[in-house]
């Protein structure tokens, strides 16, 4: 059986990477073709993460690039649809919640090739996030799903799917990172920024609410800066962040800004850190198992496990929030936590077993 295995993203490459060698350990029953959108083009961005995941070369790459929303979907939709004109695959399969997930779901249902969703039934509640509106759009139209939690399966059955459709099996993200957290490295910034171990705080800001208003960016890095008991704040900066940064004259000399790290450079920093401060969904569920205590700066979450469960304090994007949050860091007072259930590595391996009774 032909899969389509859809990829675009940073968080994508992640997750299809469990599948991949799943298979392969498996004995390859599935014949899958990886399709790259495209979405993001350049080797910072997900050149790196091929090389550092071990990720065979994409076999199609749509080469859809930069664009607005609108502009990204309907080159990822015309160009996939050429594809699938050529040679319909048996399945799509989109994981997470990108662009690149919705528009192929979309193309393919409409070129009646059905649908597995990964990481499904997941919600914010909140429509201002394009990540939501994504998730529901796929969900509304898949064959199957595949959820991280219990509590993701129990609420596709009640919105309407059926057991027959609907599979708990665990979470991709932490396959991966189960499976390389023994070749994370260091990057050049820790030397050359002396680093040591639970002396230091990583920051990684993107989303509208943090960054797009420069003068609550301003509030919120100092307060970082102001509450961070003297430890360096090392900030991965997210293209976006970046050019919002440049005309604040921000406190101290603390605040370190460093290009966007790869995968095992990256996870390196976060697993050394004292802390995470982040807005990020995919980087609690990873702080989560990795025990790393994350301040997340958002007013809500799609993944309220790793709050229930995890290390994850979710503190609202009021910068008035975040000296309480870092107080309680430098108390030792942080919360006790386990790793939700499935989250051990083996998910890769229930979806292909799954998927190969399905098909």
């Amino acid at each position: 059986m032909k899969i389509d295995l859809i990829a675009g993203a940073r968080p994508n490459f992640v997750k299809i990477a469990a599948l991949i060698h799943a298979n392969r350990e498996i004995g390859n029953p599935l014949d899958f073709r990886l399709i790259h959108t495209g979405q993001h083009y350049d080797e910072a961005l997900s050149g790196s993460f091929f090389k550092d995941l071990e990720l065979p070369e994409s076999d199609i790459n749509l080469g859809t690039g930069s664009g607005s929303q609108a502009e990204q979907t309907s080159a990822i939709m015309m160009a996939y649809e050429k594809v699938l004109l050529e040679k319909k695959p048996d399945l799509c399969l989109v994981v997470g919640d990108v662009t690149s997930s919705m528009a192929s779901a979309i193309t393919a249902k409409k070129m009646q090739v059905k649908v597995a969703h990964v990481e499904a039934g997941i919600r914010s509640g909140d429509w201002r996030m394009p990540e939501e509106v994504n998730r529901v759009l796929i969900d509304s139209i898949a064959d199957y799903f595949f959820t991280t939690t219990q509590k993701a399966k129990n609420f596709l059955l009640h919105t309407g799917k059926n057991e027959e459709q609907v599979f708990f099996v665990g979470n991709t993200m932490i396959d991966t990172l189960l499976r390389f957290k023994p070749y994370f490295r260091k990057s050049a910034i820790w030397n050359a920024l002396n680093l040591k171990e639970k002396s230091y705080l990583v920051l990684t800001l993107h989303r509208p609410a943090n960054v797009d208003e420069t003068k609550k960016l301003e509030e919120t890095l100092t307060e970082i800066l102001r509450n961070a008991n003297g430890l360096p704040v090392i900030f991965p900066i997210h293209p976006r962040t970046r050019k919002a940064l440049i005309a604040l004259d921000l406190p101290g000399e603390k605040l370190h800004l460093i290009d966007p790290l790869g995968y095992l450079e990256f996870n390196y920093l976060v697993q050394n850190a004292k802390a995470v401060l982040t807005d990020s969904g995919g980087i609690t569920e990873e702080t989560t198992v990795l025990g790393i205590p994350c301040i997340t700066l958002r007013d809500n979450t799609e993944r309220p496990e790793t709050i229930t469960e995890g290390t994850n304090e979710l503190i609202g994007t009021n910068p008035a929030t975040i000296a309480p949050a870092l107080a309680k860091l430098f108390n030792d007072s942080w919360k006790q936590t386990t790793v939700p259930e499935l989250w051990d590595g083996k998910t890769g391996e229930r979806i292909i077993e799954k998927l190969n009774q399905l098909l």
